[in-house]
């Protein structure tokens, strides 16, 4: 089977949320072939090259999202009145919220660009922009759509000239995505844009994975105004015309779908409420590498049992403030009570800036006692850089304490507490995103942004080690049951012959069509592998359909 995986900031590059799970994903599925085609999200990316590749990736294709691709094309007038018409449906869709109106629009462009090019120049000219005010004005729109000023609608369009360049791109040939037998999203917004036109164009099944759900990123990102999701300081019309606009096309990707595996049941819900069918929803937990943590003792024996543990990235959302204020109500309770932060090294401006809050904070809470950079002396809390000099490695790190703890306000999937699971360690962790569901009974759970909460946990653990011992063997025995590689792997091995065997693809050989190329027998133990016998229909009248140029499957 050729497998076109979709990628938008990840895989193949050496950096990326993305990279490690594609990438364990294609070498564990060794059986397919695999065509990966890339949206790179920084020069800087593209830069830092690419992993070593396993020799069932066939192919690889890559496109920019960070810099526009002018193909130097432009439209005659009956491109011109193709686009001014197909444009003015995606507009009427987003300020409507019709969402009918957009995926006519949507496709409209695509197949416009397709064959006239040209769509870079298109969106960003004057009748793209006169279209769009007239749908922003006209009976129907939203509040906000109909308070957007023309500069409002100018950072709109270089906003929506961005999401769309896929629409542009050279991959929707019979030689490219129209090749593959099933195209796999591995996020979505504008990666999976290529397989929703791959199953216009060519009828190509789609296979969405959000291990992120992109909306709700998009949502946060913009409330918050950030740079390359709302715009930074973008404008409330921008904000909710971008949110209108990724909010559809989720509607639409995901009414498209042949199936959607969400990481957890938190993403499943904002599927579902973007219009997903439950019914072609299919929850797979994210595969970690848990070998690298087989080595430490299980219950988190030999560390410290006055420490508690934070591990993760620093960030507004970890809300480090809520668990130094907590701390500081363990000291009272615990006196020899220790709070070790350890964290990746921070770079971003807004990382470095919420560290120096947190140690101007921890210097405010403990006056009299020093907030040295490790933990040394009598410090009672430190901030430390995993893998630094006099900081212990990501696994020794999680078993240094007694009680490992998570602050967050926001949260995903929580890797950090599902390795804190593989370690054995005892946690505390708040309720945010899919905590719950991970750590399933085995840690416990407090309301977030309630310090109190927090600290009541952590004293309760840290003076119980036995329940600490039995909380951490439990919770060690449900990561290795759900959150391991291979259960994920065998999980999209399945769905892929799912997905295979209920859209029967047909290759044109020019004589005939053949449902498949290579028989699945080929894959039993015995004469079909050793021998390459040949199957049975090849000796008959389809023998020479398959020689005269049948691809392998």
């Amino acid at each position: 089977m050729r497998i076109g995986l979709l990628t938008e900031g990840g895989y193949p590059y050496t950096t990326g949320e993305s990279r490690l799970w594609c990438d364990r994903l294609v070498r564990g599925l060794t059986q397919h072939e695999f065509d990966v085609y890339a949206l790179s999200r920084s020069a800087e990316q593209e830069d830092s090259g690419w992993v070593d590749l396993p020799p069932q990736v066939e192919r690889v294709r890559t496109a920019p999202l960070w810099a526009p691709e002018d193909d130097g094309r432009s439209h005659g007038r009956r491109a011109r009145k193709q686009f001014a018409e197909h444009f003015g449906e995606l507009a009427a869709g987003v300020c409507g919220g019709d969402e009918h109106r957009f995926a006519e629009g949507l496709y409209g462009l695509a197949e416009l660009a397709r064959e006239h090019g040209g769509l870079h120049t298109a969106l960003r000219s004057d009748p793209a922009a006169r279209a769009m005010e007239s749908a922003c004005r006209a009976p129907g729109a939203t509040r906000a759509a109909h308070t957007a000023t023309v500069p409002d609608l100018l950072a709109f369009a270089d906003q929506l000239e961005r999401a769309l360049r896929p629409l542009s791109l050279d991959w929707y040939g019979s030689d490219s995505l129209g090749a593959v037998d099933l195209c796999h999203a591995t996020s979505g917004g504008s990666a999976a844009l290529p397989g929703l036109l791959a199953k216009r164009f060519f009828g190509v099944p789609l296979l969405v994975t959000e291990y992120g759900v992109q909306l709700r990123a998009h949502y946060l990102a913009a409330g918050a105004a950030r740079s390359g999701a709302g715009g930074e300081g973008a404008s409330v019309p921008v904000r909710a015309l971008l949110a209108r606009f990724q909010g559809l096309l989720a509607t639409e990707l995901y009414r498209q779908a042949s199936l959607i595996t969400p990481g957890n049941t938190h993403a499943r819900r904002w599927q579902e409420r973007c219009g997903a069918d439950p019914a072609r929803l299919r929850t797979v937990y994210p595969g970690m590498d848990g070998d690298r943590f087989a080595e430490v003792s299980e219950g988190g024996a030999g560390g410290d049992p006055h420490t508690l543990l934070w591990v993760g990235r620093i960030e507004p959302a970890k809300d480090l403030v809520a668990l130094l204020h907590a701390f500081a109500q363990v000291r009272t309770a615990e006196p020899d009570a220790r709070l070790r932060i350890l964290a990746a090294p921070v770079q971003e401006a807004e990382g470095l800036a919420y560290l120096g809050h947190c140690r101007a904070l921890a210097a405010q809470l403990f006056p009299d006692e020093a907030v040295g950079a490790h933990t040394v002396g009598d410090n009672p809390v430190s901030f430390e850089e995993i893998g630094g000099p006099e900081a212990p490695e990501l696994a020794d790190a999680y078993t240094a304490g007694a009680v490992v703890v998570l602050s967050s306000v926001v949260e995903g999937f929580p890797i950090s507490l599902v390795e804190a699971m593989f370690c054995g360690c005892a946690t505390v962790s708040t309720d945010a995103g899919a905590v719950v569901e991970v750590i399933g009974g085995t840690g416990l759970v407090v309301p977030p942004r309630n310090p109190k909460a927090l600290a009541d946990a952590c004293v309760a653990l840290l003076r119980d080690p036995e329940r600490r011992a039995r909380l951490g063997a439990a919770a060690r025995a449900r990561a290795l049951e759900l959150f391991t590689v291979e259960q994920n792997l065998a999980a999209f091995r399945a769905i892929y012959l799912e997905l295979l065997s209920h859209s029967c693809p047909h290759r044109d050989t020019g004589a005939l069509s053949l449902p498949f190329t290579t028989p699945a027998e080929a894959h039993i133990p015995g004469h079909w592998t050793g021998a390459r016998t040949r199957p049975t229909w090849a000796d008959g009248p389809l023998a020479d359909a398959v020689t005269a140029g049948a691809p392998d499957a």
